[in-house]
């Protein structure tokens, strides 16, 4: 993936593994570190969300994905799902407190796991137009 999407998705993708690990605990607040870290790892995810969609634009470029109409396409998607996901971490960390149920909650949610998704679908299409690629 190219460079500034990689880091993004990874930024997400930490962000969820912390997540999981929060919820795990079965706090009844966030405070400490661990409920100082959650927010670090959710506004680092947040800021990496917002330019998701110029990364995956620039990523079509670079490596030439084709048929372009197609990714542009699929641009949409992740842009909405992009936002969705957003929304509901957004709403998260608006919260004064932060439970490990309401973590777990998020991390369920269906509008972070199609983010997740989004990721992953756009990494396996691009290695393997790189193998294709190396193969020629």
């Amino acid at each position: 993936m190219a460079k500034n999407l990689a880091e993004s998705c990874d930024a997400v993708e930490e962000c969820y593994e912390y997540m999981l690990a929060y919820a795990a605990q079965g706090l009844a607040g966030d405070g400490g570190s661990s409920g100082e870290q959650l927010r670090t790892f959710l506004n680092k995810a947040l800021d990496s969300i917002n330019n998701i969609g110029e990364s995956y634009k620039a990523t079509i470029g670079e490596f030439g994905l084709e048929p372009e109409a197609k990714h542009l396409k699929f641009l949409a998607v992740l842009e909405r799902d992009a936002a969705d996901a957003a929304a509901a971490m957004d709403l998260v960390l608006a919260q004064p407190v932060i439970s490990s149920q309401l973590v777990d909650n998020l991390n369920a949610s269906i509008h972070l796991r199609a983010l997740l998704t989004d990721f992953f679908l756009i990494d396996e299409i691009i290695k393997l137009r790189q193998a294709a690629a190396a193969a020629k």
